[in-house]
């Protein structure tokens, strides 16, 4: 046989990974810096938000890398994180620090995967590592950049500062970091089907600009409304999200190994469809996403219009900040450039999806890992030099042979949330 099995983390992931972990403290940074200024401003409910959305997301991220510590029996895979006790462990995730130690155990395989190309067995830990971190900041980006850029947003169009070009470059800013984390997650998911075509930088890029037309919209949309009408922007959530969560839960996700764990994760699901798509089920998304699209837009609709009315109604509610011709002007364009957004996502599909079923490569099929998956959602395994299995568990050892001949065990760890995942994403 030629060549190795391996999960490649490349010098570009090795990058990402380093920059997710400065940009995940300077995050934070900014975030005790607005806020200080709330405070300062003497904004005391905007501070109240802030700081419960800081909390819950916090809180979020914590929760979830608990339970998948505590479903691999608190085994750690690196040295670092190796150095704290499983007591100690459990007590950084309650004071909210866990997630930390996640972060530097990654750096520190990916050290040692580009440091020393060899080293097979990390690079596979940097991947298996590498992924449980993007679904943390995935989680993160919904749960609180996503929010919080609302609620500034709000406070941009109640102040006036939405005519600054530079508080637009910020709030611009603020929607690509969360279309990035986005996209790297998707990257993530395609680096672990190692037998399909990897995304290239094109790809990467115009799906990074059709998750920003689509969620920056989406954003000032609930900004917009929450300008005009504050006391029910609340209200607007709670019932999208319960439709939401309630079709989340019709979908059967699969994704974590416990009853209560599944029930926040479907809780999450309905947390990010508030704000952008998200495949969790497996089969063909593309009426799922067209159902999902359509209803967007009308809420998008419905949002602008009903921000509309209420500037033409009642300027004085609104402060008067924004005539209703503006309103309208912000309306119209926000339903453009989601549609654009549209327009970008069905001309990747079409043209800049890495394609997933190539027959003419014949690479190496790693059945016990993650399966071929294609386009229809089926999983084939028992392909190519692995043994076959029926489980979707693979065996935590398993034996590499080349024309009948051993060449040698391989200790992979296996992220079966990644299995999960890939299959429902590419499907």
């Amino acid at each position: 046989m030629e060549g190795e099995v391996t999960l490649n983390y490349s010098v570009l992931d090795f990058g990402f990974s380093f920059l997710g972990l400065a940009f995940f403290l300077v995050d934070i940074v900014l975030d005790i810096w607005a806020a200080v200024h709330f405070y300062q401003e003497g904004d005391f409910i905007y501070l109240g938000l802030l700081v419960t959305m800081l909390a819950g997301s916090s809180v979020l991220g914590q929760l979830f890398s608990w339970l998948w510590y505590r479903y691999e029996d608190w085994e750690t895979r690196t040295s670092t994180e190796g150095s704290v006790s499983k007591r100690v462990l459990q007590v950084l995730h309650i004071f909210q620090l866990g997630v930390y130690i996640r972060y530097a155990g990654v750096l520190e395989v990916a050290v040692c995967s580009f440091s020393s190309r060899k080293e097979r067995e990390s690079e596979n830990v940097a991947v298996y590592l590498s992924h449980d971190l993007s679904m943390l900041r995935l989680f993160k980006a919904f749960s609180e950049s996503a929010p919080q850029l609302v609620l500034m947003l709000t406070v941009m169009l109640q102040t006036g500062d939405w005519q600054d070009p530079v508080t637009v470059l910020k709030a611009v800013g603020s929607a690509s970091a969360i279309a990035c984390s986005v996209t790297l997650y998707h990257r993530s998911l395609r680096s672990f089907l190692t037998d399909k075509v990897k995304q290239g930088p094109v790809s990467s890029l115009l799906y990074f600009i059709c998750n920003l037309l689509l969620i920056f919209p989406r954003l000032a949309a609930l900004a917009l409304f929450a300008y005009a009408q504050p006391c029910y922007i609340f209200a607007h959530f709670l019932c999208c999200w319960a439709v939401l969560f309630f079709l989340a839960w019709r979908c059967g996700t699969e994704f974590m190994d416990s009853s209560a764990g599944e029930w926040l994760y479907r809780a999450t699901v309905g947390l990010i469809w508030y704000f952008s798509w998200f495949n969790v089920s497996k089969g063909r998304s593309v009426y799922r996403g067209v159902l999902y699209h359509a209803w967007m837009l009308l809420d998008l609709l419905l949002l602008c219009g009903l921000a509309f009315w209420q500037a033409h109604r009642a300027p004085c509610i609104t402060g008067g900040v924004l005539s209703p011709d503006t309103v309208a002007a912000m309306g119209v364009v926000v339903v453009v450039v989601y549609v654009s957004g549209l327009l970008v996502k069905v001309l990747y599909y079409q043209r800049f999806h890495p394609k997933l079923g190539d027959d003419t490569k014949k690479p190496l099929q790693l059945a016990a890992a993650a399966g071929d998956f294609t386009d229809g959602g089926e999983e084939d395994r028992g392909l190519g030099d692995y043994t076959e299995v029926d489980s979707m568990e693979p065996p935590p050892v398993e034996m590499l042979t080349g024309g009948g001949e051993e060449v040698g065990r391989v200790k992979r760890p296996v992220n079966r949330r990644m299995q999960h995942l890939a299959q429902n994403f590419y499907s």
